[in-house]
């Protein structure tokens, strides 16, 4: 059984192996001999030792009451024999996908070189879904069947309910640095939800096209008229924060203090929304019955520009306890969440940014089209 899994996974961070066990589990309980295959990172067609997933092998060993095994051979005659010899209900895991010449070029000789180590094909990495790379499209033309993993047909019931047919009030909540890279989410989430509330640095941008002073805040000058176009357009469902935590600069949080939107001043930047705001996304959250979240508040990373972000996780977890379904659309937003340890206390947390965003744009993701099976 040949599976695509997502372990392209920061050092320590060990959440989409976790999220990958239920598959693995499910097949190797089962006797399958269950050949895993991920990249990791941007090792550029070549082997490289920092991206090698040795040391993923191991965590996942840990993790796992079922054997484990590793090879780094690039030789597919090897690969074909280890995995004859494995023995039923055990796993192998080969070496970085990224490390073969012709991954993400999606090359045909590889993807068939590929479908040589399974007779049959799952996909469990939805992170990786918006790429028709070899390992994730390409082999679905050579092995049949080809189908969705669990936490595959998690990511994909839970979003694709959210954006076709979401219980009401459904709150969108976008966030992050720049608007450009969050337009097309915009763009096609306005006309389903009933709000959405937008943080972070990209909402200088609107305030920019409402004439207000930004100060030192990060703006993108050719996408005023577009954020002015939406506010136009979305009428009282966008909704902007009303205050802004500003300081003189990122490296000088002692500085920071909250003023009104329309008085940020001229020498200083806006690095999270303001207290108010925090008060009020709560309260929109509170009473949503679906909650789709993509996007820090501020810099999350940094005290005390993290407290609006804080306060967008606390608040969804305390819907989700109310039964509210409640969505984290992966990137900085699941790493804000797990960082504040309420992961738990979400309906789903998803393990794909980009894919993630793709899919919330409406967008085909290649890895699932592929497929002969997606659900039940």
């Amino acid at each position: 059984m040949l599976v695509r899994v997502d372990f392209n996974v920061p050092e320590g961070d060990d959440t989409r192996i976790r999220a990958a066990l239920p598959t693995i589990t499910y097949l190797v309980e089962r006797g399958a001999k269950v050949v895993l295959m991920s990249h990791l990172g941007r090792p550029k067609g070549a082997p490289d030792a920092k991206y090698s997933l040795r040391p993923i092998a191991a965590r996942l060993a840990a993790l796992t009451t079922h054997p484990v095994s590793f090879t780094e051979s690039a030789d597919f005659d090897a690969l074909v024999a280890a995995t004859e010899a494995l023995a039923p209900g055990s796993i192998l895991l080969i070496e970085n996908t990224r490390f073969w010449p012709g991954e993400e070029q999606n090359d045909d000789g590889l993807a068939r070189s590929l479908a040589r180590l399974g007779d049959c094909y799952v996909n469990d990495a939805f992170g990786a879904a918006h790429r028709a790379h070899a390992s994730t499209e390409g082999v679905t033309r050579h092995l049949r069947p080809s189908v969705a993993g669990l936490l595959m047909e998690t990511e994909l019931a839970y979003l694709g309910r959210a954006l076709a047919a979401p219980a009401r009030p459904f709150v969108a909540i976008l966030g992050g640095s720049k608007i450009s890279g969050k337009i097309d989410v915009v763009e096609a989430l306005l006309p389903k939800v009933d709000a959405m509330l937008i943080g972070g640095a990209m909402a200088c941008t609107f305030f920019r096209a409402m004439g207000l002073e930004v100060g030192r805040s990060l703006v993108e000058p050719d996408r005023v008229e577009m954020a002015r176009d939406l506010l136009e357009r979305a009428g009282t469902r966008i909704i902007l924060p009303h205050d802004a935590l500003v300081a003189r600069g990122m490296d000088a949080p002692e500085t920071a203090h909250a003023v009104k939107r329309d008085a940020i001043p001229s020498d200083e930047a806006m690095y999270d929304i303001g207290p108010d705001t925090a008060r009020s996304f709560a309260r929109a959250i509170a009473s949503a019955k679906t909650v789709l979240w993509n996007g820090p508040m501020g810099v999350f990373e940094t005290p005390p520009f993290d407290a609006g972000t804080l306060a967008v996780a606390h608040a969804m977890a305390e819907a989700t306890g109310r039964g509210a379904t409640t969505i984290v659309g992966g990137g900085d937003s699941a790493a804000a969440v797990a960082r504040a340890g309420l992961g738990a206390r979400m309906s789903h947390v998803s393990t794909g940014g980009g894919a993630s965003l793709e899919f919330l744009e409406g967008k085909v993701l290649p890895g699932v089209a592929a497929l002969d099976v997606v659900g039940a």
